[in-house]
């Protein structure tokens, strides 16, 4: 018995303790399953002694004192660089008098471009493609134009907008129709690839070289320093152009997929055009009302000011391009309407940073503009083809001159100060292209254009001959013809005073004559503009401010400014800066000043405000005291005054003759006084009577003889 029961007493114990291991192999070693499958428990231990080494190498490693991640900020970094080496390259130039007066600014910056270009290229990288359309117009543009459109001077662009006008449309239709006609034409003479070109990318070409450009005309006509007609001539072409060359560019693009024009879609066209130019008009001037009205609720936060004219202006431009409009003209609408009333909203401070913001910004992206032109001048795609080239160059001038003289001869029939021969070969010269005819023939696409690379090689030929050739010879050329130059004189109280003056006469002159030119309509705009519009759009008492009385603010404040950046202003007022007058900031006498000068006599508060209700009460009324312009109130018969006149004089010889009745006075005496009273009330309205004179005193005698 004991023999039997010893091996089953011992099969049980080993059955326990082999369920012990068990056990305790599975809540401590194995995972669950692990009996079932051992080849995957047996991968499981090497992956969690790799991960277990792993994780003792990564606490085991150095804390990375450097380390280098340039894709993170490659981008910004590569935009700083360039705008870096913009400055830099700006700065330099003017560092270099001599240099910068020989060559223009936009030619060294261009040969900068293909300097850089030329490196990337040999160093073996592959240039960026930095001058494509989306960076060109939605950020290099806006901010030139902007600036253009913000300080344009509305007088003199307004004067001329007629010559304006016909240079920008009727002008730029004539080159573009002229030089795409004669370039197919060209192109059909002689058997060559040419012969592939169809009329309509022709036209379409033409209608890109045809059009100035505004860049390359700031950038050029800033230096020679021209005169303000010709200057506001050729930059307000520039500047309308992009309408029609808009139109022009769409409408020849469409076509050209189409196959077949009809008399329908010229029609079309023709509307297009007013709708892209008026259509950008309306979206500029409702963005640029929109800005003065926000204005009016940023007097307690100032710091934002700025920052409202430019996204204002930016959305205006966007909207624009989003149907399609001119952006352009967009823009210059709303910097044109918005500057008066923001301006008499914000604060000076912020007037200034919106005044060297836009330059900081527009010469920046003209600098940029100029270097990434000649940066693509050397990896850009070129096909070059020497007849087609010349011939475009050549027909460029050509249908500029014949344009520019054709159009002049039409104009001066209107105009009353006619353009000289002089002024016609500045405006002709000075029809510059630049990067928007690079970038728009950037957009064509390859597959519909097949000659795409000869038009941007033709395009790049056109822009450096302009800018180098023309650019280079338009200064020594205006100074050869001795063609007037800008004058830079500041206006004056006197100068705002006679101006207005002349304002209010001209348009009395014209309701005389029952002309309503355009004085009459600015005087009725004036009106409307003082009367509803600056109540809604300027906060506060300076809505009621007559415009004298605010050129007089912006004087005092600029010479107190520049007295304090002088260094002689000695201590300001703390007052409002729009009430601190002239006469209270002295300037800060030295130790060597003579003895004998006296500091002008101070006003009071009160006494200033006296002087200025008098300005606003009597300098400004012009307009209201000239009734007589009005012509349904004049008298037909230009006698009839001096014989109202000479009944008065009669009346007052009677009254005076009852006076001396009184006394004993002689009857030659009473006759000597009334001649005294007639040559003392004589006027000068009335010396087209003085022929007559003995007459009226015989009159007079007859019933006081009586």
């Amino acid at each position: 018995m004991l023999s039997r029961s010893r091996p089953g007493k011992g099969v049980l114990e080993q059955a326990l303790l082999l369920l012990v291991v068990v056990v305790l192999l599975q809540g401590s070693v194995l995972p669950l399953g692990a009996v079932s499958s051992p080849d995957i428990s047996h991968q499981d231990r090497k992956d969690e002694h790799a991960v277990a080494i792993h994780s003792h190498n990564i606490t085991k490693k150095p804390f990375p004192v450097l380390s280098v991640d340039y894709q993170n900020i490659q981008t910004p970094f590569e935009i700083a660089l360039w705008v870096l080496l913009a400055s830099l390259m700006k700065l330099g130039f003017h560092l270099i008098p001599r240099l910068s007066s020989i060559v223009p600014e936009s030619c060294l910056l261009i040969v900068v471009g293909l300097l850089v270009g030329g490196f990337i290229r040999l160093a073996g990288e592959q240039v960026p493609p930095v001058l494509d359309s989306r960076l060109f117009f939605l950020c290099l543009l806006p901010p030139i134009i902007l600036d253009a459109g913000y300080f344009l001077p509305i007088r003199p662009f307004m004067e001329n907008v007629g010559t304006i006008l016909m240079f920008a449309v009727v002008g730029t239709l004539w080159n573009a129709f002229f030089i795409g006609g004669l370039l197919y034409a060209v192109c059909q003479i002689q058997p060559s690839e040419l012969n592939q070109l169809e009329l309509l990318h022709c036209l379409l070409f033409g209608s890109i070289i045809s059009a100035v450009d505004p860049v390359a005309v700031l950038a050029v006509f800033e230096e020679i320093h021209i005169n303000e007609l010709l200057h506001i001539l050729v930059f307000g072409e520039s500047l309308l152009n992009d309408a029609v060359t808009v139109v022009l560019y769409h409408l020849f693009e469409e076509f050209s997929g189409a196959g077949e024009v009809t008399v329908l879609d010229g029609f079309l066209g023709i509307i297009s055009f007013l709708v892209v130019a008026l259509g950008g008009v309306l979206v500029g001037a409702i963005y640029g009302i929109l800005a003065a009205f926000t204005s009016r609720f940023t007097s307690h936060t100032r710091v934002i000011e700025p920052l409202f004219v430019f996204l204002y202006s930016y959305m205006a431009y966007l909207s624009s391009e989003m149907f399609h409009l001119s952006g352009i003209m967009a823009l210059i609408s709303c910097g044109a309407v918005m500057r008066p009333y923001v301006e008499a909203n914000i604060s000076h401070k912020s007037h200034t940073t919106i005044k060297y913001f836009l330059k900081m910004w527009s010469s920046v992206s003209e600098t940029l503009i100029f270097i990434f032109l000649g940066v693509a001048t050397v990896d850009g795609p070129h096909a070059w083809n020497w007849t087609f080239v010349t011939v475009t160059v050549i027909l460029c001038l050509v249908a500029r001159v014949i344009g520019v003289v054709g159009l002049t001869f039409v104009i001066n029939k209107f105009r009353i100060v006619k353009l000289t021969t002089k002024d016609q070969f500045i405006v002709a010269y000075g029809g510059l292209r630049g990067a928007i005819a690079f970038s728009l023939c950037f957009l064509l696409k390859k597959e519909h254009f097949p000659k795409r690379e000869l038009f941007l090689t033709a395009i790049i030929t056109v822009i450096f001959f302009t800018v180098f050739v023309q650019g280079m010879t338009i200064k020594p050329l205006v100074e050869l013809l001795a063609v007037k130059k800008k004058q830079e004189a500041k206006r004056s109280i006197n100068e705002e005073i006679h101006t207005q003056f002349l304002d209010h006469l001209l348009t009395g002159i014209e309701d005389i004559c029952g002309h309503y030119g355009h004085h009459h309509w600015k005087d009725k705009l004036n009106r409307f503009n003082k009367k509803y519009v600056k109540k809604c759009l300027i906060a506060g008492e300076r809505s009621k401010e007559p415009q004298l009385i605010a050129f007089y603010h912006k004087m005092e404040m600029k010479q107190a400014i520049e007295l304090v950046e002088s260094g002689g202003g000695s201590k300001l007022p703390s007052a409002n800066p729009s009430t601190i007058s002239m006469q209270n900031i002295q300037p800060k006498k030295s130790a060597a000043a003579k003895p004998a000068e006296r500091a002008l006599p101070q006003l009071s508060k009160g006494r200033e405000e006296e002087i200025r209700k008098i300005l606003r009460g009597n300098l400004q009324r012009t307009r209201q005291r000239l009734r007589s312009y009005n012509r349904h109130t004049l008298v037909a018969d230009p006698y009839e005054d001096g014989l109202n006149n000479l009944l008065l004089k009669k009346q007052k010889v009677i009254e005076l003759e009852k006076k001396v009745r009184h006394h004993t006075a002689p009857t030659s005496m009473l006759l000597s006084s009334s001649e005294a009273v007639n040559s003392q009330n004589m006027s000068g309205d009335e010396s087209k009577f003085s022929e007559n004179k003995v007459t009226k005193l015989e009159m007079v005698r007859v019933p006081l003889s009586t």
